[in-house]
């Protein structure tokens, strides 16, 4: 809750669209639980990293294969982890109202900054829905910030410029959205959509994307809220750092620089690669995937071990963990 008061200026950087991490089934046809023992140390790890927030309930998180419940109580033990020393977003959609009113509720109680509503995924809604799905959001909450996100590639809705021009300057607590879309264009029509509401604030917008992070900074983003700090938080950091500090040379550096660990995230379905590799490096203490995802194949492994290899100087050292040549 630290944070909450003034995202415009507090809500910026390298964020960790951080994973769920499971225990191992207890047998066949049981699924692993969430693992807040990992969970715990993942959030040290990012804090110690330099990253300058931390996300869960995100795409990368399995939200889809957790229940209500299960989503809440690591929404709690995240924001205990926290404890007010960075930002912390909790991803609270789902493709219910009620359950997204119930685990916003949750965000709000246990101090959580700022809380990130996905697009209603599968029923497709209309513009007009998505209005009315987030200005009643907006309504019931007034004292939380929120973040529209933004991610038909999952959800097969895009939300378009002119609805969240619409949302952002009628609603003082949208302040944000999360952009996970190939289109820059759609960037672009964003930030030029939402220069000033009446607040007189601009729209903070994030980058999904990994290689569109750096590039997203100079149309006016304000960060990044990224898989890739998974396993490179702090390059991810770093990157924004650099850029800020007004050192192209270097931010261009990491960005190609960390081209083969992004390819190394989508190997196979995200978030599969990134934790076999935190499992192999001691982070987490399962690698394990709720179904429908499953364990990298063998064959996603070799292609994962290239890229390491090819990637392996922006890799963030776990414990002094290093990949193995």
């Amino acid at each position: 809750m630290k944070f909450r008061s003034d995202p415009a200026a507090q809500l910026r950087g390298s964020f960790a669209a951080m994973f769920t991490p499971f225990t191992e089934p207890a047998g066949h046809g049981e699924i692993g639980a969430v693992d807040d023992d990992s969970l715990r140390a993942m959030v040290e790890w990012q804090i110690d990293s330099g990253s300058h927030g931390v996300t869960i309930g995100g795409s990368t998180g399995e939200p889809g294969a957790q229940s209500v419940a299960e989503r809440a109580a690591a929404i709690r033990t995240v924001a205990a982890a926290v404890d007010d020393r960075v930002p912390f977003l909790a991803g609270t959609g789902t493709a219910q109202l009620p359950e997204t009113l119930e685990l916003t509720q949750v965000a709000v109680d246990s101090g959580v900054d700022a809380s990130m509503i996905i697009t209603p995924y599968y029923a497709r809604p209309t513009q007009e829905a998505l209005y009315q799905w987030y200005s009643t959001i907006a309504r019931e909450f007034p004292s939380m910030p929120f973040i529209i996100y933004n991610v038909p590639s999952r959800t097969a809705v895009d939300i378009t410029p002119e609805t969240v021009g619409r949302l952002f300057r009628d609603f003082e607590n949208i302040v944000g959205i999360k952009e996970t879309t190939k289109d820059f264009e759609h960037f672009s029509r964003v930030l030029h959509e939402c220069k000033v509401n009446e607040a007189g604030k601009d729209l903070l917008v994030w980058s999904g994307l990994e290689l569109l992070c750096l590039p997203l900074m100079a149309l006016g983003g304000v960060g990044f809220i990224s898989a890739l700090a998974n396993i490179a938080p702090k390059a991810s950091a770093e990157m924004y750092n650099a850029w800020i500090a007004g050192d192209l040379e270097t931010a261009q550096r990491i960005h190609y620089g960390v081209h083969p660990l992004v390819d190394l995230l989508f190997a196979e379905t995200n978030p599969a690669p990134a934790k076999w590799l935190m499992a192999q490096r001691g982070l987490i203490a399962s690698d394990y995937v709720r179904p429908p995802l499953i364990r990298p194949t063998e064959g996603g492994l070799k292609t994962i071990n290239s890229l390491l290899l090819a990637g392996k100087d922006y890799l963030t050292p776990v414990n002094t963990v290093e990949p193995k040549a």
